[in-house]
């Protein structure tokens, strides 16, 4: 029986891949002391847009550093969508004796173009591992069921990777029968941890004779990540059937834990919904990161997608032609500088009434409960949930609901007093990204009414130790979505102190 962890590489999807060097020489040396046998340090991988650490590209200076402290047999992964046969060479060759194993992620239907790279990485030296995604869907993959044989003598192990976190004990050993029945090469298990399943899942591969099962360390991984390393190894300690240091192990989970608090992984109500009805890993992680989509909003936009349905709700356009034209529009974000000049600005309103205020989050909203001023209430996500909890009582809410326009990928929560004055946007058409989000749709509604100058309030931004990971992403989004804006002819302006570099600061007190 051998045992992978691989945390770099799979943890590398919270971390885009960068870790600190100290992360990575205490892992190293506590893995030198516990009885696992292959580490999976990263990928192998052709130049991609954006940035993407270390450990996603392994160049040769960071395989020969973990080389130098690591004990173990090191493994790189080839993702097969990204790399063709006559990449190999390029990718490979530095690779020589840094490295024993080369595992390739493959989707079942690119299975046969996936034979053909694992014959040069074989050709190269390497041992070679296919991990064939999906294994939820292979009872309907007919075609792919009988080109498994074809990887007889070609590969070291054939790996079942349970992409979308929910199979079950049963699966796993009828996938095993399945598999056995096509080729006697060494099989591998990968499991998620949507369901919780992960290591019950992995001791059922382990007991129908699986040769190889990956981990990683405090189940750090993709989506809702992995079985935990610490929890396999203890359970199989207990069991008797492995004898190792614990305070090796405790060093490593310590380190990894207080990375988890930082980028919160481990299984959650949406990723056990989707892993139950084999939803993609990556659509789940992308909106759970976001702030603005609460865990119902994510919930109700899978069950949908389990029905085939766009959306649950179609709503009128609004159609701003007919409304009145104003001078120019306040912008509300859900910053703390609303409530302190909250006088100043319902001054200032007092004396502008012809300004319509957006308000892009209602956290600001009853500020503005006495406000004459026409207002717009920007619907995305979880939001419509928060105007209930901010109003109390809806009836308050005077103004006009906007959403994005139809269909909408989360689905749609009106709360049922607000009906009557829920609109949609044809179009989101400033901006190709982000075009979900509460700042491109406030920008998109001044746009629609004609308004060339904006003021905002409320988008203060984040410093010091408020800046994690996700209030930098969502940072990063509204400075795109401002200069955007700029570039469609919004003359955007801060009038309370904000910390985003795109727009121009003004100041609510010299316009009053």
């Amino acid at each position: 029986m051998k045992y992978l962890d691989c945390t770099l590489r799979d943890g590398g999807y919270y971390t885009n891949w960068d870790f600190e060097k100290e992360t990575v020489n205490t892992y190293l040396e506590s893995m030198n002391q516990l009885p696992i046998d292959y580490l999976e340090i990263g990928y192998r991988s052709n130049p991609l847009p954006g940035y993407l650490g270390e450990f996603f590209y392994c160049p040769v200076p960071v395989m020969e550093k973990v080389k130098e402290i690591s004990n173990k047999k090191l493994v790189i992964m080839l993702n097969e969508k990204d790399v063709t046969p006559s990449h190999a060479e390029a990718l490979l060759l530095p690779c020589k004796g840094l490295i024993d194993m080369v595992r390739v992620a493959v989707d079942p239907a690119n299975f046969k173009r996936a034979l053909k790279l694992a014959e040069k990485v074989k050709e190269l030296g390497f041992d070679v591992g296919f991990n064939v995604m999906y294994m939820s869907t292979w009872a309907e993959r007919k075609e792919f069921l009988t080109q498994i044989k074809e990887v007889e003598g070609l590969i070291n192990y054939f790996y079942m990777v349970d992409s979308f976190g929910g199979v079950y004990p049963e699966d796993v050993k009828n996938t095993i029968q399945l598999v056995r029945s096509q080729t006697s090469t060494p099989i591998g298990f990968h499991g998620h941890n949507n369901l919780e399943l992960g290591l019950i899942n992995t001791l059922t591969a382990m007991d129908n004779g699986v040769e190889i099962v990956d981990a990683t360390i405090t189940g750090m991984g993709r989506g809702a990540g992995n079985l935990k390393t610490e929890l396999l190894l203890t359970v199989l300690s207990s069991q008797g059937k492995l004898n190792f240091d614990f305070n090796a192990l405790s060093k490593a989970e310590d380190l990894f834990s207080k990375l988890q608090k930082k980028h919160e992984w481990g299984t959650n109500l949406p990723y056990m919904v989707s892993g139950a009805n084999s939803h993609p890993q990556k659509q789940v992680m992308e909106w759970v990161s976001k702030r603005y989509f609460s865990f119902n909003s994510i919930i109700r936009a899978l069950s949908n997608q389990s029905k085939g349905i766009e959306d649950n709700l179609k709503l009128p356009v609004l159609e701003f032609n007919k409304e009145k034209q104003y001078s120019a529009a306040l912008i509300v974000g859900g910053g703390p500088s609303v409530v302190k000049q909250q006088d100043s600005i319902e001054q200032y309103l007092k004396q502008n009434p012809n300004i319509v205020v957006i308000h892009a989050s209602s956290r600001n909203a009853m500020c503005f409960e006495s406000t004459t001023n026409d207002q717009y209430f920007c619907l995305v996500g979880n939001e419509g949930h928060r105007m209930e909890e901010v109003f109390g009582d809806t009836t308050k809410v005077k103004g006009k609901c906007v959403l994005p326009p139809f269909p909408r990928k989360m689905g749609t929560y009106v709360p049922s007093l607000l009906k009557d004055k829920a609109y949609e946007l044809s179009e989101v058409s400033f901006t190709t990204q982000f075009k979900n989000t509460h700042t491109s749709l406030a920008m998109q509604t001044a746009i629609e009414l004609s308004i060339k100058d904006v003021f905002i309030v409320g988008y203060d931004g984040y410093s010091g130790e408020s800046m994690g990971q996700k209030e930098q992403e969502f940072f990063m989004e509204n400075e795109y979505l401002f200069d955007q804006a700029g570039k469609r002819g919004l003359n955007c302006r801060s009038l309370t102190l904000t910390q985003y570099n795109n727009i121009k600061q003004k100041s609510i007190f010299e316009y009053i």
